[in-house]
């Protein structure tokens, strides 16, 4: 994987157990995953939440990044003090 330039910290990552199954039974990878999620590739989220997310880059505010894995949705949510990240289905929310 080609290196990524990071536009926040990641934090603590947690995943939870529908997300790691999802992500094991798909060629997709956690790490391209976080990849995207940490620079700033929002994936799936309209242009409102694309442009929520960058300004929530500028003033600490929790970022919210949604992929399709086998054709199921994705979450991968940063808080706002940049503790942890979390990687769910929209389920488990």
């Amino acid at each position: 994987m080609q290196a990524v330039a990071k536009k926040f910290n990641l934090g603590i990552v947690v995943v939870t157990l529908g997300a790691r199954d999802l992500i094991e039974d798909s060629q997709e990878k956690m790490q391209e995953l976080l990849a995207r999620h940490v620079s700033g590739d929002w994936g799936d989220i309209d242009d409102e939440d694309k442009a929520l997310n960058d300004s929530a880059l500028q003033h600490g505010v929790r970022l919210l990044s949604s992929y399709t894995v086998d054709g199921e949705k994705i979450w991968v949510i940063t808080e706002a003090d940049r503790s942890s990240t979390t990687i769910l289905l929209p389920s488990e929310y």
